[in-house]
């Protein structure tokens, strides 16, 4: 088995944050958008791939919730992957909100996504 770059239909380490200074670092750039109950911070982060970090607080709701949500981020994230043609690190917190079908997180994760990704490309033009 070849060691070669990750498959886009796998979720795999190489597409997360794991590490508590990996999100302080994307929190530190106070480069953020939100699009209904996502609040998406984003950074360049050099690699070849993008890399997502998920926040969710008990604030959203039991265990059962909060994991139901994040199952359906990572999901989303996984199918947007391959669309994404920059190497971002971004961290979504999740706001309390009412439970929404899975195409609405597709939908409010596609358009934090673009947001900060034409807000990132602008900000380092003009500097």
């Amino acid at each position: 088995m070849s060691a070669g770059p990750p498959r886009p239909e796998r979720f795999t380490r190489a597409f997360r944050l794991r590490h508590a200074r990996e999100f302080q670092a994307v929190y530190t750039t106070r480069h953020r958008r939100e699009s209904g109950p996502l609040l998406l911070y984003g950074m360049p982060n050099g690699l070849r791939n993008p890399r997502i970090g998920l926040s969710v607080s008990r604030k959203v709701g039991g265990a059962v919730t909060r994991n139901r949500i994040k199952r359906r981020l990572r999901d989303s994230f996984r199918r947007l992957k391959v669309d994404l043609d920059e190497p971002f690190d971004y961290v979504v917190v999740v706001r309390p909100h009412r439970s929404t079908p899975r195409i609405d997180y597709d939908r409010h994760m596609r358009s934090a996504m673009e947001k900060v990704l034409a807000s990132w490309s602008g900000k380092t033009r003009s500097s």
